[in-house]
């Protein structure tokens, strides 16, 4: 069986979906729950959903939120080590989701800025290495998370990053962040991210321009499935036909079912396929973890 490291943070989801427009200064009738969340943590849970072995690199705080997100990653069976040795509260990230599924988020990083190079785990046994953007866009965990990639290439793992949101990368340089890029062995992206990333709004030339940077290019498409470029072959899959409720963590959920079938067949369109297929299950519930029962 395969395993996966996750790197990146763990925290809070409160989510509100909301039942008409929002009124700017007044109430807003919502529905509001609170979920495990954290894109790394998220994707290492659905890892577990499609026997692999997942492993979290993350903080959170000495705190009545950081003990139970804890208690929930054990549910899944995520490995992890010291996640809570920070004097920061655990993260937080609020969501809104309209009446389309469609989902804004607000994230505070939380206990997640203090990673340091030591957080990374002996690599014997892992296959892979997922890194989430907000990892690298947080100045205060960047140095360390750039230190634990290193002794990833190092040990000859391949990388798999996830830049996470335009909004989120437009706190740096495009350039800085197509400089990380360049470190790794594939990027996930979806289609706001690869045209912002890849300087063009016609998709096949944003991918041409990322493979430029790394080998393996996959972009999610959303209802219209994902498309992948890894040397000279490509690949594009639909989406599964599902009834979307929320499209919180539909991109880590595609991760997860992505990277271990690659690991293990380097097929692209059966990654791709394992990719959709895992995401229809996620935006088909509320929040972004698979269902424990």
């Amino acid at each position: 069986m395969k395993k996966i490291l996750c790197i990146g943070d763990l925290a809070l989801d409160v989510i509100a979906q909301l039942k008409e427009s929002i009124n700017y200064g007044n109430d807003t009738a919502s529905r509001i729950s609170t979920h495990p969340g954290g894109q790394a943590a998220n994707v290492s849970t659905w890892i577990t959903r499609t026997n692999t072995k997942a492993q979290l690199v993350a903080r959170v705080g000495n705190d009545p939120v950081g003990f139970a997100l804890i208690s929930d990653l054990d549910k899944y069976g995520v490995e992890h080590l010291n996640l809570m040795r920070s004097g920061r509260p655990t993260g937080v990230v609020v969501i809104l989701v309209d009446a389309n599924g469609e989902r804004t988020m607000f994230p505070d990083n939380g206990a997640n800025a203090d990673l340091e190079v030591n957080d990374l785990p002996p690599l014997v046994g892992i296959d892979g290495v997922y890194v989430s953007g907000y990892a690298l866009l947080d100045f205060r965990s960047r140095d360390a998370v750039l230190a634990m990639i290193k002794k990833v290439k190092a040990a000859g793992i391949p990388l798999f990053f996830d830049p996470t949101t335009t909004g989120a990368m437009k706190i740096v340089t495009r350039e800085e962040v197509l400089s990380w890029v360049g470190l790794m062995d594939a990027i996930l992206l979806n289609a706001e991210e690869a045209i912002y990333l890849g300087d063009s709004t016609d998709l096949d030339i944003a991918q041409k321009n990322l493979k430029e940077y790394t080998p393996l290019v996959v972009i999610k498409l959303g209802s219209r499935g994902a498309m992948a470029v890894f040397g000279n072959d490509s690949a594009r899959v639909p989406a599964v036909t599902t009834n979307v409720v929320d499209t919180t963590g539909a991109g880590d959920s595609f991760a997860a079912g992505f990277i271990p079938m690659w690991l293990e067949t380097r097929d692209l369109e059966a990654a791709l396929s394992a990719g959709t297929s895992l995401a229809a299950k996620c935006v088909a519930t509320v929040g972004a973890r698979p269902p424990l029962n």
